[in-house]
């Protein structure tokens, strides 16, 4: 169970607000870690076991993005509202209310961790470090890839797939049961799904604008507005540490991650040799301590 929140609360956003969760003192002195959730149009819920990374000291700030969670939600809005630069900038206007702008550093996980690579490429002031977990440096890597781990499922399997994506009937049982069996092997491992993961994952079916709009229905069937978006040109100018994050049976294969190895000039790849997309929940001892490391680096510089 998560420690209990030192803070939470709702930040202006123009017309709409985000909303936040802290544990730990932000003025503490300890550099302050900011955690970016995936979809886009997941919420923060399971990835809040990490907020027990404050015990090191470190203030660590969860935050719903708009559109899911606690944020404002806006069923009606379209694909020409929902673009990476929304979401930069509200990341931006969270570090500037929390005052932390001076000094932070940014784990994002997901469609976060291009989130979180394409912030720390402008360069600001105050980010000290950057974490990209199971992250792909592109979606048309990630497309490519999602090919071949299709291809592996059981016999029979995508097959069904396709049917109900030709048929756009994602919505039906049948579609459900057989993406379950990608899901079950590169996304979540444990059995049965956390408690933490299983709320972000109906967050989603209940409220799902963002994540059709801007992924598409699963996270193999990329259709939406970032199918052809990546970060890989921006790459290159991110100069902090950074930390690169996988697991061995990863829905983010190690092609989609190479990039960030590859390119981001102070970097480290660690892979969780018994984990799929969420080690934090499949391997949370050896991630803890992975992080934990990282954190302490940052407080050296």
């Amino acid at each position: 169970m998560a420690p209990a929140a030192t803070a939470k609360g709702n930040v202006p956003f123009g017309p709409y607000t985000t909303w936040y969760r802290v544990t730990g003192d932000l003025r503490s002195g300890k550099t302050p870690l900011v955690i970016a959730h995936g979809g886009p149009g997941s919420t923060h819920d399971y990835l809040l076991p990490m907020a027990s990374l404050a015990a090191t000291g470190h203030p660590v700030v969860h935050y719903d993005q708009l559109g899911n969670g606690g944020s404002t939600r806006l069923p009606d809005k379209g694909e020409e509202f929902w673009t990476v630069q929304l979401f930069l900038d509200e990341l931006d206007n969270l570090l500037r209310h929390l005052r932390i702008t001076d000094r932070y550093a940014l784990y994002g996980h997901s469609w976060g961790g291009l989130l979180a690579a394409k912030h720390a490429s402008a360069r600001p002031a105050g980010l000290r470090g950057l974490v990209i977990a199971n992250s792909p440096a592109s979606y048309p890597l990630w497309r490519q890839e999602m090919k071949v781990l299709r291809d592996q499922l059981p016999a029979g399997v995508d097959e069904t797939l396709r049917r109900h994506e030709e048929a756009g009937t994602t919505d039906t049982d049948e579609y459900f049961a057989a993406m379950r069996v990608f899901y079950d092997k590169h996304v979540c491992r444990v059995q049965p799904w956390p408690r933490e993961f299983f709320a972000s994952f109906m967050e989603i079916h209940h409220d799902p604008t963002v994540y059709h709009t801007m992924n598409g229905p699963t996270e193999f069937h990329v259709i939406g507005s970032l199918r052809d978006w990546g970060v890989e040109d921006c790459l290159p100018d991110i100069a902090v540490p950074t930390l690169v994050l996988s697991g061995a049976y990863d829905e983010a294969t190690p092609p989609t991650v190479q990039p960030f190895a590859d390119a981001v000039p102070d970097s480290r790849w660690v892979v969780f040799d018994e984990s799929s997309h969420v080690p934090h929940l499949e391997e949370p001892e050896r991630f803890t301590e992975v992080m934990t490391g990282f954190l302490a680096e940052l407080e050296k510089q």
